[in-house]
């Protein structure tokens, strides 16, 4: 008797975030037949991505992770590995500091992203692998894929989206989930 072959269990799948006609700072975020929109870096998108020039990375990045506030929200379905954020918790953008693009616990006296932010952009953030495995200084550091500001203002380099669209995307993602930027 002849056995069919097994399909792949889940395979990676892939998010597309193009700009937005019109607005170098706004994104269009594609994924499982479904667009929404978002914000990217106030430097647009760009293939040459900096330390501080404001820039999303065009990139095809992993997911590697993510943190919840869990004092604000309840965390959504996912596939995706998701840690409360520590009160703490602290991630590095200081390119000579040898912790840089990495998280840290306060306290931290070279430059850095709090974690638990009071606006909410961090209420859930999701780690992208930019410049994470093998660090280049002044690469860019703290991309990450977030909640949106009203009104879609611009990120310092990071893919944002509102909340109802983060909690659509989030069933849809795992670790290994690409993010892909493209110019």
């Amino acid at each position: 008797m002849r056995r069919k072959p097994r399909k792949a269990a889940n395979p990676v799948r892939t998010i597309i975030v193009r700009r937005k006609p019109g607005n170098h700072s706004r994104a269009l975020v594609t994924f499982a037949g479904r667009t929404e929109e978002a914000a990217i870096g106030r430097g647009g998108i760009s293939s040459r991505k900096r330390e501080g020039d404001g820039a999303t990375p065009i990139a095809a990045m992993r997911l590697i992770g993510g943190y919840v506030r869990h004092d604000r929200i309840t965390p959504p379905p996912t596939a995706l590995p998701l840690r409360f954020t520590p009160q703490n918790l602290l991630w590095c953008d200081e390119p000579r500091d040898a912790n840089y693009n990495r998280p840290v616990t306060a306290p931290f006296k070279p430059s850095h992203e709090k974690m638990r932010r009071a606006d909410g952009l961090y209420d859930i953030c999701l780690v992208m692998d930019w410049n994470l495995r093998r660090r280049k200084r002044h690469g860019g550091s703290a991309i990450f894929f977030h909640l949106a500001r009203p009104g879609y203002m611009p990120t310092e380099g990071c893919v944002a989206v509102s909340r109802p669209a983060m909690t659509r995307l989030l069933r849809f993602m795992r670790r290994g989930t690409v993010v892909r930027v493209v110019g």
